[in-house]
Formats: structure tokens, C-alpha cells, sequence
């Protein structure tokens, strides 16, 4: 550890810079923000992981109109709750979601807990969220280490060992407890400062390392290389895949969809019947609808290990055409925009202008 931050007091000082700074220039205006609601706090914190926070607004305001506490949630089902989701991403945060809600009102008679380890016990809460909400609501003394944090740490502390290494990870996570202010009331705002740190100033390529209020603190920034942290060697395998999908729809706007396997890209999501190939989706139309089926522009969908490289074939079907080597059924024009539908599914069947094709 540095010097700037090896005493007792230089470690107190650093969390009055950081609650001080938070108050004046910290993100204090976010739906999320300003309450010690646990399922306020929770939800935000589930939405907001590899998220943008401006892509995360609009979704958390709706959920909330549907689905204001953690009752409701826990009775909803998981069709609705997807499409809640849908179009959010990373859909495993949406089921585990539904799961945990039901366990805090199945076991826990509808309260949160309020220790970290405590509410780590529960689907999808990992450590740091756990911390998170533990330390924003209940003012627990227990650190974060979300990937923000992780960059503001590493840098301020000029921590080099590879996070790619379960040991080292370890060796930040006691690094970020000594850091922690004294007093509990504290808390709450070191803990929304950090996160604030590591998303508005200590930023990944292009720090605002003279607006920090830890800069004469910062081990990379008297380095001069703040972009070397953190540190992790092991990087991600992707893949790519080519899918071909169906859109069979009718003339008044029906679309015949399937439910997504689990486990899988898209598990339980709604979506148009997915195959390998052009001639398992070519062979999987009767005969005498094949010549309408028409070819799309093909377009690629990012995932976060894999490229997904989408085929769309359009057929205009009429109402109440069988497909009886497809599962799946028919859905209306006023049910399947409330489904759960990956986020290029839908933007598919909307088209540009936001309107059905």
C-alpha cells in the first residue's frame, strides 16, 4: 500500500475527501438515489451491472409503476418479468431477480436483511452488492468492489496484482475495508462517492485526474500512468454463431413466436424460431408457403462472449397457418410487445420508426 494512504489517519482522511466530495459533486439526483428502500437500492444495483445509467432510467421508473415493492415482484410471473426486462440485456439478472424477490418473502417474511453476508445468501446477490446495499441502507461497515471501484482503488492505492487471480482479488477486498470511514453514518455517501468516483472522473482511458478529490493521494496518478490500472491478464474467449430466424406474421400484425431453452443465449425469452441453417429454416416451412418466405439484410448482435451473426427470413402467413415442425404459438399485436423478446428480436419486428413492419 502506499504511503499517501498507510497511517490510521491518512486512511480517515481519504474517506472524509470522498464523502465530502460526494455531497458537492456526486450524483445525488438518480430515481434510486436519496432513499434507504432495500428493494429501491437492490433493484437499481441489479439493473446497473454492465449497464449504462442512462439506459438503466427509463427501464427502473417502469418496473417500479408495475412492480413497486418486493411483494409484487415475488407474485408477478417470470413472463411478466421479462417483459419488464426485455431489452435490457444479460437476462439471467431478470430470472434471478424473480427468484430472489420470492425468497425474501417466502423466507425472510418480505424484509430484506440487513448484513452483507447475510444478503448474499440470496439469488444474484453477489459480494459486492451485497455490501452495496447493506452499506446504502443500513449502514454497514463492508466495502463494495464493483468494477468502478475496482479502477479507483487500484489506482489510488497503485495495486498491480492481477484481479484475474481469485488470492489478489482478495488482497483488494481487505485493502478497500482499511479504507472505510469510522463512523456508519458515513456510509452511505462513501459508499455512493466511490461508485460516483469510478463512473464520472476515474474513468478508464481518459481520467479527469485533476478534478479528483484523492489525486494527491493517487499512487498511478503521481505514476503518471493511471490507464495501467487495475491490472488483469486473463481476457475474455469470444465466439461468434449464425443464427437464422423466422419472422412469420400475419397481414394484422400476429407473429408466431417460441420460447427460448434454458440454459442458452436468450433462455426464456420469446423469440422467432431460431435455426442453424438456411435449409433447416427453408425445411421447416410446408411446401406450399415457401415461396413467400423473402431473405433480409443479415445483422450482427454483440453479446458479451459471443457475436451473434442474425439471418432474418420474413413470411407473410395467414391467419391461423400451421406449422406443425415448429414449436411455438401465435401471438397477437396487442400481446407480443409486452412479452419478454430479445432486445434485436424487437427492434425487428418494430423496424426503425417504431412501428410494427
Amino acid at each position: 500500500m502506499p504511503k499517501t494512504v498507510t497511517t490510521s489517519s491518512q486512511r480517515l482522511q481519504f474517506a472524509e475527501h470522498i464523502v465530502a466530495w460526494q455531497k458537492v459533486h456526486g450524483r445525488n439526483d438518480l430515481p434510486w438515489q436519496n432513499t434507504q428502500d432495500p428493494y429501491r437500492v437492490w433493484l437499481s444495483e441489479i439493473m446497473l451491472q454492465q449497464t449504462q445509467v442512462v439506459t438503466v432510467m427509463g427501464y427502473f421508473d417502469r418496473f417500479l409503476q408495475r412492480l413497486p415493492n418486493v411483494q409484487a415482484l415475488a407474485a408477478a410471473s417470470l413472463d411478466d418479468v421479462m417483459g419488464l426486462w426485455s431489452g435490457l440485456g444479460y437476462y439471467s439478472r431478470a430470472r434471478n431477480l424473480h427468484r430472489c424477490a420470492q425468497a425474501v418473502v417466502d423466507k425472510w417474511g418480505g424484509i430484506f436483511p440487513k448484513t452483507a453476508l447475510e444478503l448474499q445468501q440470496l439469488p444474484g446477490i453477489g459480494p459486492s452488492t451485497a455490501a452495496a446495499i447493506s452499506s446504502l441502507c443500513f449502514g454497514e461497515r463492508v466495502a463494495i468492489l464493483d468494477a468502478n471501484v475496482k479502477r479507483v482503488l487500484t489506482r489510488v492505492l497503485g495495486f498491480d496484482g492481477d484481479l484475474a487471480l481469485a488470492s489478489q482479488e482478495r488482497h483488494l477486498w481487505s485493502a478497500a475495508a482499511e479504507l472505510l470511514p469510522t463512523a456508519t453514518n458515513a456510509m452511505p455517501r462513501y459508499t455512493q462517492g466511490m461508485m460516483d468516483l469510478g463512473a464520472t472522473l476515474c474513468l478508464p482511458k481518459t481520467p479527469a485526474c485533476t478534478q479528483c478529490p484523492v489525486m494527491s493521494q493517487c499512487l498511478a496518478n503521481s505514476q503518471g500512468n493511471p490507464q495501467r490500472y487495475p491490472v488483469r491478464t486473463r481476457k475474455i474467449k469470444r465466439s461468434s454463431q449464425t443464427v437464422y430466424l423466422l419472422w412469420a406474421h400475419t397481414e394484422r400484425g400476429d407473429v408466431f413466436l417460441s420460447q427460448r431453452p434454458a440454459p442458452g443465449v436468450w433462455a426464456g425469452l420469446f423469440c422467432l424460431p431460431w435455426f442453424d441453417s438456411e435449409a433447416s429454416l427453408v425445411q421447416a416451412i410446408p411446401e406450399i408457403w415457401r415461396a413467400r418466405l423473402e431473405p433480409m439484410r443479415p445483422f450482427l448482435h454483440i453479446l458479451t462472449h459471443k457475436d451473434l451473426h442474425l439471418h432474418p427470413w420474413r413470411l407473410r402467413a395467414d391467419v391461423g397457418a400451421a406449422f406443425d415442425d415448429l414449436s411455438g404459438t401465435w401471438v397477437s399485436s396487442q400481446q407480443w410487445p409486452d412479452l419478454g423478446l430479445p432486445a434485436p428480436v424487437r427492434k425487428l419486428l418494430l423496424g426503425d420508426d417504431g412501428n410494427f413492419l
